[in-house]
């Protein structure tokens, strides 16, 4: 028997062959990518041009985020001071996938 996914058991025995194909097609950071394109979304004037790309090549994933070239400054904001709301978030929401993670916000 295996846990349940609300916390009961099953007898299913493919439930653990799904757990582990689960861990391997995993997103990294996928909590952390969903609130940074949220947050995103909803400052700018055109949510359909935001785009987040994981960058897995450095120590920890870094998130690049890319917009349309009139909302650079929203997202920026004064003194960087939106950005840096955003990164606090983001980070904090990535202890929910176990990692940290770098925003970098790309021209």
């Amino acid at each position: 028997m295996t846990e349940g996914p609300v916390g009961g058991t099953t007898d299913d025995p493919d439930a653990d062959e799904l757990d582990e194909v689960d861990h391997h097609n995993r997103v990294p950071a996928a909590t952390a990518r969903n609130v940074l394109e949220y947050l995103v979304r909803e400052l700018v004037d055109d949510p359909d041009s935001v785009r987040i790309e994981v960058d897995e090549s450095r120590r920890k994933p870094q998130l690049n985020v890319y917009v349309a070239q009139g909302d650079m400054g929203r997202v920026i904001g004064k003194r960087g001071r939106v950005a840096q709301a955003i990164r606090q978030v983001v980070r904090a929401a990535a202890v929910k996938d176990g990692t940290d993670v770098d925003i970098e916000f790309v021209d």
